[in-house]
């Protein structure tokens, strides 16, 4: 037992290494199990083996919109479109 170190600091390193021992061999564990077959949904059809569905697939993720964003427009006043044609030409000057 070094000198310099109490013993709550070994107790410390020691209940820490065997924390991580026993999270190795639970994660081996883990992913060294084999896959239970899962019923397939709807409870219609034999699913086959490498015949994924995408939803199968990608369930973690959530669902994507099918369509965008409702488009938005704003009624400019004659004095704001001639400030933003103004803009337009400044910064596409030198451009071709």
């Amino acid at each position: 037992m070094p000198e310099h170190a109490s013993i709550l600091q070994l107790t410390g390193v020691t209940v820490l290494a065997l924390a991580m021992g026993v999270w190795i061999a639970g994660l081996i564990r883990l992913l060294r199990a084999p896959r239970a077959p899962r019923a397939p949904r709807g409870g219609h059809g034999v699913r086959h083996r490498g015949a994924h569905r995408r939803r199968d697939v990608l369930r973690a993720l959530p669902r994507q919109r099918q369509a965008g964003p409702a488009l938005e427009s704003v009624d400019l006043t004659p004095a704001e479109r001639d400030a933003f044609a103004g803009l337009v030409r400044q910064f596409s000057d030198g451009r071709s």
